[in-house]
């Protein structure tokens, strides 16, 4: 006789997870940049352009803890709203 292991009827959803991620093409200087925060990673840039990815980023954290959200928890909409606001893109 062979036992099997039950499954449950109700399996939790996986959590979601969002990321901002921050891509610097202008470093000439061959140094590798890389800061991991909270909701955001960034990668390469000049030093300028990695320290204007590292205060949007943090800002942008900012304005999610002022709306008391989770960056998991906001809409394209509202995410366009706050990159908006912070002027986020290219330059």
């Amino acid at each position: 006789m062979r036992l099997r292991k039950k499954t449950p009827k109700h399996s939790k959803k996986p959590s979601k997870r969002a990321l901002l991620l921050g891509l610097g093409l202008d470093a000439k200087d061959g140094h590798v940049r890389v800061t991991k925060g909270e909701n955001f990673q960034l990668i390469g840039g000049s030093r300028e352009t990695h320290e204007v990815m590292q205060e949007k980023a943090l800002k942008f954290n900012e304005e999610l803890d002022k709306r008391k959200k989770r960056l998991e928890d906001i809409g394209r909409d509202e995410f366009f709203e706050i990159a908006d606001k912070l002027k986020l893109g290219p330059r």
